[in-house]
Formats: structure tokens, C-alpha cells, sequence
């Protein structure tokens, strides 16, 4: 198949392509140029609850539709993913602004193995047995939910996007789903994905929208059973508030500062090369960026020498061109939102080591949303820019002197979504690990992803785990059945 992205994207309702009822569109802007290259639907209440009609017809027969056939179904949604990688890694990189090679590299192939992963999870799905010797035997019957409801953020588009309704449909539910106004193209062409792979009419339907117009619809509706979000702390508890009075089931993949500790007895050249990408990938808009840089005493300066000379030569660039290290900031709004955290930075007393400034390109992109990856010292962990989530390309370094000092750096912060430890020492390694109050820790490497594992933060990084096992048990309700013998 050819996808081409269009000029006016459409909502994806009942297996129909179809503008917003209302006509009303919201302008979508490549943010490495400024230049307006499409236009999304700014759908409202009454797409919605078209969507969610579609959603409940098509329920009964998709979740009675044999394992096998929803595997068949979604293999080939993965692999129609997989033959169409560049038209996808294109339209994410003019929605985003990342660099090309590492959509192509990341991103899209991760989205196509969350459908083939969910798709060949659900036919090992196994649900428990307990026998109550000459009594009884329990077992129980995992179901799907009905019609829910997945939203997903900017940052990594089809990705995330994904990650919520692959795991969805596998366990039998219909879905309701936007993705983020600000990179909606993805998600569209997923839309002419699942109509070329033979998806039944109204199992998935893709809304597009803002957040207050459409995807508050869709989480106040009292047909959606269930809600998996990921996007902002203040967002989810807002989120929080209008489905948990409904008891709608609630999975909310929520924001990081996460903390990078590096030990004097790390693996030197593999720690520097991976904390670059960790603090700077994705011009530092993942949630599992390492933020917060703690780095030992005795090696402080020597790290700080070096990281500094290193992220110097990460210029920004065309993200078309293949050379290019840092790609443009999502949009606008939070363009100015970091370069305002750099400026807080500065009043709280921080020192700007390298970048702090917004970037001008020539060419095409002389309009673009740069801004140069930015390293701060000097801030105590209390203040403001080492306690609040920034999501772009800026890190804090603090040194510490011992690992109890580290522990309460790292635990400092209101978050608690990842870490990452540089360490030889296996002991110290495990005594880390298990005092970061983080859902997920990394020993030695960085965003190195097992889709069976969970997936999910402590703190005010959210509730539910996304990953694997727990995300199919997410989507489904335990029913238990006790037979007396």
C-alpha cells in the first residue's frame, strides 16, 4: 500500500474515514519549519460518541472473535507497519521534529513490535487454577472490559500510541483512541493501516482533538470502562478526578526527573556514551530522559569536563539530515515553556556550562523550534528546575559524596518513573537499585526494553503498569468460577 499524508487528516470512525461533524480543524505545524503542512480535526463531543456507538456494536463479535483470528489480524497490522517504515518515520519526523534516522531507527520499528508482541502474547495468555483437594476446583476467567479509551502523548506519536491499543484489541476490547493534536499524522495513517489489514468496522476508532474538546469526552463518557493515559502529572489527576468516581479502571503513565548515578567505578566510556544519549535523545523529550546527573565526588570534574565538550558538538539540524544529533521541540508552547525553565534555572542560581540559548538555522528550517542542549551545575536539589519535569534538552549534574548521599538526591524528587545506575560493583549495584524509589531502574545501560516486564512509576509518575502481562491483565476483568466437586 501508499501511504500519503493528506492535506486534512480525518477521524477513523466505524471502519470510515470521515471529517469532524462540527468541520472545524486545528492547523498542524512541522515544528522544524513553522511552515503549516496539514490540518487535524478538532473533533468535539458528538465524534466521540460516534466513535464510542461504533466501539459497542462492533464489541460482541470482536470479543467472541477466535485468539487466532485477532492474532492473524494484528501480525498483520505489525507487518504492514514494518513495509511502510518510511512513509511513517517521514510523517512522525514533520509532526515532531526529531531527527529522521531516529524515528526510522526507534520509534516506528517499536511500533510495529507492540502489535506483533500483543499479538502473540494474547495466544499465551494464561489465566490461574486453584484446587481445593477433594472440595472444589477455582479457576478464572480473564474477559475483556468493553469499550475503552487510550490517549497518548506527542513525544514518541505512533509508539506510545500503540503501546495502548495493541494490548487493547488483543484481549477483545473495542477501542476509542486519540493521540495528541500536536502529531496527529501517524496516527492517521495507521487508520489506512488498519483498513488495508482487515480490521473489522468500529474495534478501533481514532478521534482527533485537543485535550479539553475531545479527549474529556471521551474520559467523562460513561460507556468508556476503562482509561490509559500517558502525558503530564497535572493532566492525570485531572483525569483521575472525573473516572474515579465512575470507577472506570485507570492506568496513568505520568512524568519523570529521573536521576542518572554514576559512580567512580563505572565503565568510563560506555557510561559517557550512554549518558549522552539518555539525557539528549529526542532533544530530551522522553519521559525516561536521565535529568537529573549525579555524579560521584572524585570523578565530578573529570565528568563534567568531558560531558561538556561532548554535548558542545551535538549541533542542532534539519532533521531530514541523516547528520544530525538534535532535531527541533515539538511546538511553539513548549519551546517557550523550556527556554522559561532555562531562565528559572538562571535565577535560582544555576551556571550555564554549554547551550541555554534558542537556535536559528539557515535554510528551510530558519523558522524552526531549536534550542541547544543545555547542561546546569550549581542548583541544590530542593529548587525548582532540579524538582520540576522540563522535557526538553536540559540536565542538572550535582556531585555527591557517598551512596547514601546519592540515594537522597535521587529520591529528592516528587517523581519516580526511572533510574539509571553506573556501577561495577554488583552488591552496590542491588543495594541502588532497591532503594530508588523508581518503577523502573536501569544498571549500566539505558532504555533497554523487554515488553514483558512491567512498565510504570511511583509517586506522582502514576498508577497501573503498561507493559507485558500487566498490561493485557490491565485490559481484561478477573472473573473467578468455583465448581464443588
Amino acid at each position: 500500500m501508499n501511504l500519503i499524508a493528506p492535506d486534512h487528516i480525518a477521524n477513523y470512525i466505524a471502519g470510515i474515514l470521515q471529517p469532524p461533524i462540527n468541520g472545524k480543524y486545528i492547523d498542524n505545524i512541522n515544528p522544524a519549519t513553522g511552515n503549516v503542512y496539514s490540518a487535524t480535526p478538532d473533533s468535539d463531543i458528538k465524534d466521540v460518541e460516534e466513535a464510542i456507538g461504533a466501539a459497542r456494536a462492533a464489541f460482541p463479535m470482536w470479543s467472541n472473535t477466535p485468539v487466532e483470528e485477532r492474532f492473524k489480524i494484528l501480525n498483520r497490522i505489525s507487518q504492514l507497519i514494518d513495509d511502510n517504515i518510511d512513509s511513517l518515520a517521514l510523517a512522525e519526523t514533520n509532526d515532531n521534529g526529531k531527527p529522521l534516522w531516529l524515528s526510522k531507527r526507534v520509534d516506528i520499528p517499536r511500533a510495529s513490535s507492540n502489535f506483533r508482541f500483543f499479538a502473540t502474547g494474547i495466544m499465551h495468555f494464561s489465566t490461574e487454577s486453584h484446587n481445593m483437594e477433594d472440595k472444589a476446583i477455582n479457576y478464572t476467567l480473564r474477559q475483556p472490559i468493553g469499550v475503552v479509551g487510550c490517549i497518548s502523548p506527542w513525544n514518541l506519536p505512533l509508539y506510545l500510541f500503540t503501546w495502548k491499543i495493541a494490548p487493547a484489541l488483543a484481549a477483545g476490547n473495542c477501542v476509542v483512541a486519540k493521540p495528541s493534536e500536536v502529531t496527529p499524522m501517524t496516527a492517521y495513517l495507521l487508520s489506512l493501516i488498519c483498513i488495508e489489514a482487515g480490521l473489522p468496522d468500529g474495534v478501533l476508532n481514532i478521534v482527533h482533538g485537543t485535550g479539553p474538546g475531545c479527549g474529556s469526552a471521551i474520559v467523562a463518557h460513561p460507556e468508556i470502562k476503562a482509561i490509559s493515559f500517558t502525558g503530564s502529572t497535572r493532566a492525570g489527576r485531572e483525569i483521575a478526578a472525573v473516572a474515579a468516581p465512575m470507577f472506570k479502571k485507570l492506568s496513568l503513565e505520568l512524568g519523570g526527573k529521573n536521576p542518572n548515578i554514576i559512580f567512580a567505578d563505572c565503565d568510563w566510556d560506555k557510561m559517557m556514551h550512554t549518558t549522552l544519549q539518555s539525557s539528549f535523545s529526542n532533544q530530551g523529550q522522553i519521559c525516561l530522559c536521565g535529568s537529573r546527573i549525579l555524579v560521584e565526588e572524585s570523578i565530578y570534574e573529570k565528568f563534567t569536563h568531558e560531558f561538556v565538550a561532548r554535548v558542545k558538538k551535538f549541533t542542532n539540524g534539519d532533521p531530514l539530515d541523516d547528520n544530525s544529533r538534535q532535531g527541533a521541540v515539538v511546538s511553539k508552547m513548549h519551546f517557550d515553556k523550556v527556554l522559561s525553565c532555562i531562565a528559572l534555572a538562571k535565577e535560582e542560581g544555576g551556571t550555564i556550562l554549554t547551550g541555554g540559548n534558542a537556535v536559528t538555522l539557515d535554510g528551510r528550517c530558519a523558522n524552526g523550534l531549536f534550542i541547544a542542549p543545555t547542561v546546569i551545575e550549581g542548583l541544590g536539589p530542593h529548587c525548582r528546575t532540579n524538582m520540576e519535569e522540563i522535557f526538553g534538552p536540559v540536565v542538572t549534574i550535582q556531585p555527591f559524596k557517598n551512596e547514601d548521599e546519592a540515594l537522597q538526591l535521587a529520591n529528592t524528587s516528587d517523581y519516580g518513573l526511572s533510574a539509571t545506575i553506573w556501577t561495577q560493583d554488583v552488591s552496590r549495584a542491588n543495594r541502588v537499585a532497591t532503594h530508588v524509589k523508581s518503577g523502573i531502574i536501569w544498571i549500566n545501560c539505558w532504555l533497554l526494553r523487554d515488553l514483558r516486564t512491567p512498565f510504570g512509576g511511583f509517586k506522582n509518575s502514576g498508577v497501573g503498569r503498561e507493559g507485558g502481562w500487566d498490561a493485557l491483565r490491565f485490559f481484561t476483568e478477573p472473573k473467578n468460577v468455583c465448581i464443588e466437586l
